[in-house]
């Protein structure tokens, strides 16, 4: 069976959904995690997606986490390792109708930041993240069946609101930085 790339009105379920995967995973790595944080679309209130809750955790010690993949795997989740990205852990959840993605960091990774301002500043740009709705819409219907271009083509766009992001974020810490110094 193959993925089916399917783009969901938002859903007030996702950030319950979240708290309860975020339940089960504090369980299992209660002594390593740091935080654990909902990134990607289903955590924009509002914004369409694919209905799969990406999770974000940051640990102290990212080679710890492999030796928590059986924990995981009883959980549901398939240990994908790096999964193309230097100093992560990816997993899965769901097979081929994927609930859950959850990524792991050591803190201070900078993909850390990068999911997070990225989520962050399509929650305060309303207009940037209904660009981004038609864009996935459009490809989900123009790529349905393969996910690999599905992402492929996103990636102009979510390179351009990195940018932004990391500008915003520059511009509201230079902002706070001021306003403490009144």
């Amino acid at each position: 069976m193959k993925r089916v790339i399917e783009i969901l009105k938002y859903s007030h379920k996702w950030p319950e959904q979240f708290e309860e995967e975020k339940r089960r995973l504090s369980s299992i790595f209660n002594s390593l995690k740091i935080e654990i944080h909902h990134i990607g679309s289903t955590a924009v209130p509002g914004l369409s997606a694919k209905p799969i809750i990406d999770l974000l955790i940051e640990v102290k010690d990212i080679k710890k986490v492999d030796t928590y993949n059986q924990k995981m795997e009883q959980l549901g989740y398939e240990a994908k390792g790096e999964n193309g990205i230097k100093g992560r852990r990816y997993f899965q959840k769901g097979g081929n109708e994927r609930t859950h993605h959850v990524h792991i960091y050591e803190k201070g990774h900078p993909e850390i930041n990068r999911h997070i301002w990225f989520r962050d500043y399509l929650r305060t740009h309303p207009d940037a993240a209904k660009e981004y709705e038609t864009l996935k819409t459009e490809l989900a219907h123009r790529y349905r069946f393969e996910p690999e271009k599905y992402v492929e083509n996103k990636t102009n766009f979510i390179h351009k609101i990195d940018g932004l992001a990391l500008k915003w974020r520059k511009g509201s810490s230079n902002k706070n930085r001021k306003d403490d110094l009144r």
